[in-house]
């Protein structure tokens, strides 16, 4: 093989390796959006739950000392 045929291979291999990660940072934004989003759907549902919740009033009622 010549060396301008050479050169062609490897400038398309790393374009062909290149491509492969568009996107993928958007996707591991999302991921973790969605993940942050479940975790907080689970922490406010364990708040509003009814011992979880007294147990916080009892907590800001000492602290205030009201």
């Amino acid at each position: 093989m010549t060396t301008r045929v050479v050169r062609r291979l490897r400038r398309a291999g790393h374009r062909l390796r290149t491509l492969g990660e568009e996107g993928m940072t958007t996707a591991e934004y999302a991921v973790g959006t969605v993940a942050a989003v479940a975790f907080a759907a689970l922490l406010l549902a364990v708040v509003k739950s009814g011992p979880v919740k007294s147990a916080l009033t009892k907590i800001i009622v000492s602290a205030l000392g009201t």
